[in-house]
C-alpha cells in the first residue's frame, strides 16, 4: 500500500505493527489520545532506602526477565557509559529477547552488536542508530525491527503505552539518596536530562544511575524522587569531553560556510525576520556557522529573537550572553558551553514532551518562526533523509527533523548538492524521514530551491535578490551532470525497521542491503 509520500508499506509490516501508512502530517489533528499509566510500586516507609550496591542488584529487584523493554537517554552522546553498562549486566545474567528503547544509539554503543548476534537483544526503538549497529541491523542481523522515531515521536509512543518499558536506567549527574535527578552539579555534566522525563513518568520501574551522590533533597530536580524507584552510585556514567563530537563542532570548510551565508541571507529576507522571532537550530557545520553569520546581522539592525530551543550549542548561549535572545529552552546540550550555560536563570530545562511530542496540547515546536536542518539527501518532492546513507546502511537518527520541520513556519534545510561524489538532491530520497510537505526551503552550495507551496516565501527572495535562486530540479540535474545519474541501492526482500512518522503511522521500510 502507498502512503502519502509514495513510499509501498508492505502489508505484512502493517498487519504485524497494526499500524496505518502516513496520511499527511496532518491526519490524526484533534483525535483524541489516551495515555496510558505505569505500575507504581509505592513507598510510605519512612526507613526504606533506594540506595541499590549494583546494577545487578537494582536489575533483580526490578524483576528483570526475558522479552523486557529497558530504556535509555544518550545526553552523554558519544561520552555515554550507561548504556553498555547495563546491557553487559543484562547479558551476564542470561536474559534473551530484550527491547532496547534508547532515545538514541551511536558509537559509543558497539559493544552491544554482539547481544544483536547471540539474541539478547531483538528488537531496537530508538531515533536512530550510527556506526556497527547501524551495519549490524542492515545487514539483517536483529531478528526484530528496529524502529526509528522522532523525538516527538518517541514521546507519543512512550505516553501511549505503544513502547511499554519495563525498566527505565536513567544516567543522572546528580541524585540524592531518594532519587531526585539534575543534569548538573557533579562531575560529569550533561546540563539536562530532558529526554528521560517520558520515561520516569510511565516506566514500571526507574534506576537513576549516578557518579554523584548527594544531600538530600537535590534541587531543583530535573527528575522527582516520586518516579525513581533505586538508585546506583557507579564510579563514572559518561565522558563529558565527548559531548561534542562530530556534527556538533564548528566548521571551517568553505563551502560549509558558504551555505551558512546564503542561509542567513534567507532568514533575514523572509517574513517572519522581526523583533521576538523564534528560532532553532541542528547541529550541523553549517548550521551552526548560520548561528554566527545571523548573530552579527541581529547586532547590526539591533533585531533581538524572543526564544531559541531545541539541543543547543555554544553559538545558541552566546546569543543569551549577548542579550540578542529573551530565553533558551533547552532538551539537549551539544557542547561544553551549552552544558555549563544551563546556570543562565534565562536558560531553562524543557521535557521531551513539551519540546516536540505532537500528541499533547502545544508543544514548543509548534511556535517555531525559524528552524534550520541539515539531511544527508533531498529530493524532487523536498523529502529528507536523515537516518540511511547512500550506501543503505542505517546510519543517522531522525531526531527533532521531522517534529521541527512540521511544527516551524519556515523550515531551511541546508545541504550539499553532492555527499563526496553521491548526489545529495536527487530524484527519489533512499528513505523518507522528513516528508516534503513540512519543508519550505533547501539552501545548498550551488543555490537556493523554495518548495512551490510557498509563493510566498519565494516572492520575498525575489524581491530580496540576496541568494541564487534554482528549482529543485535544476539542483538534482546540475548535480546529476558532475557525477552521472546514480544508480539506485539494491535492497534485499526483508524489511529490517520502520522509519516512523510523528503520528505513530508508517513513512517508510528499511530493507536489508544487499551483500556486494
Amino acid at each position: 500500500m502507498k502512503n502519502a509520500v509514495g513510499r509501498e508499506i508492505p502489508e505484512e509490516i502493517l498487519s504485524l505493527t497494526g499500524k496505518e501508512p502516513f496520511q499527511g502530517n496532518n491526519y490524526k489533528e484533534g483525535v483524541p489520545f489516551q495515555r496510558s499509566a505505569p505500575t507504581v510500586h509505592p513507598v510510605m516507609d519512612n526507613q526504606h532506602s533506594k540506595i541499590v550496591q549494583s546494577i545487578r542488584e537494582a536489575l533483580e529487584k526490578c524483576n528483570a526477565h526475558d522479552g523486557m523493554t529497558v530504556s535509555f537517554h544518550h545526553h552523554f552522546r558519544e561520552g555515554d557509559l550507561i548504556v553498555n553498562m547495563v546491557m553487559n549486566e543484562i547479558h551476564n545474567m542470561g536474559l534473551k529477547n530484550i527491547k532496547l528503547a534508547a532515545t538514541s544509539l551511536g558509537k559509543a554503543h558497539e559493544a552491544i552488536v554482539p547481544m544483536i548476534e547471540d539474541g539478547t537483544i531483538t528488537s531496537i526503538e530508538a531515533s536512530g542508530v550510527r556506526g556497527k549497529i547501524g551495519e549490524a541491523i542492515s545487514n539483517g542481523k536483529l531478528q526484530g525491527l528496529a524502529i526509528m522515531r522522532s523525538h516527538g515521536g518517541r514521546v507519543r509512543s512512550v505516553f501511549s503505552g505503544e513502547t511499554k518499558v519495563d525498566i527505565a536506567f536513567i544516567g543522572a549527574p546528580t541524585s540524592d539518596e531518594y532519587g531526585n535527578l539534575s543534569g548538573t552539579g557533579g562531575k560529569t555534566n550533561c546540563g539536562v536530562i530532558s529526554y528521560s522525563a517520558v520515561d520516569a513518568d510511565c516506566a514500571d520501574y526507574v534506576v537513576a544511575i549516578t557518579d554523584c551522590l548527594v544531600p538530600f533533597p537535590n534541587y531543583p530536580a530535573q527528575i522527582s524522587m516520586t518516579n525513581v524507584d533505586y538508585v546506583c552510585v557507579v564510579d563514572a556514567i559518561g565522558i563529558p569531553e565527548k559531548i561534542a563530537t562530530g556534527a556538533a563542532k564548528p566548521t571551517t570548510d568553505q563551502r560549509k560556510l558558504m551555505m551558512a551565508e546564503y542561509c542567513t541571507q534567507v532568514v533575514v529576507n523572509t517574513p517572519y525576520f522581526k523583533d521576538g522571532f523564534s528560532y532553532q537550530t541542528g547541529v550541523g557545520g553549517a548550521s551552526i556557522a548560520s548561528t554566527i553569520s545571523l548573530t552579527r546581522i541581529m547586532e547590526e539592525r539591533g533585531v533581538k529573537m524572543g526564544f531559541g530551543i531545541g539541543g543547543l550549542t555554544k553559538p545558541m548561549c552566546d546569543l543569551l550572553e549577548k542579550g540578542l535572545v529573551n530565553v533558551l529552552m533547552d532538551t539537549q546540550a551539544f557542547d561544553l558551553d551549552a552544558v555549563t550555560n544551563i546556570e543562565n536563570p534565562n536558560h531553562y530545562y524543557i521535557t521531551a514532551s513539551e519540546y516536540a511530542n505532537p500528541f499533547n496540547k502545544g508543544a514548543f515546536v509548534n511556535k517555531l518562526d525559524y528552524v534550520i536542518l541539515a539531511s544527508l539527501e533531498v529530493d524532487v518532492h523536498f523529502n529528507c533523509n536523515v537516518v540511511v546513507g547512500s550506501d543503505g546502511i542505517i546510519t543517522g537518527a531522525q531526531g527533532g527533523h521531522p517534529d521541527t520541520a512540521q511544527g516551524a513556519k519556515c523550515t531551511i534545510v541546508i545541504c550539499p548538492l553532492l555527499q563526496g561524489r553521491i548526489p545529495a538532491i536527487c530524484t527519489d530520497v533512499t528513505t523518507v524521514t522528513t516528508p516534503g510537505e513540512s519543508v519550505d526551503i533547501v539552501v545548498t552550495d550551488y543555490g537556493v530551491a523554495v518548495n512551490p507551496n510557498r509563493p510566498d516565501l519565494l516572492e520575498a527572495l525575489q524581491k530580496a535578490d540576496c541568494v541564487p535562486l534554482k528549482t529543485i530540479e535544476e539542483l538534482r540535474d546540475i548535480a546529476y551532470s558532475i557525477t552521472g545519474t546514480p544508480d539506485p541501492v539494491e535492497f534485499e526482500d526483508r524489511v529490517v525497521g520502520i522509519i516512523e512518522a510523528r503520528d505513530g503511522t508508517i513513512m517508510d521500510v528499511v530493507r536489508q542491503v544487499k551483500p556486494l
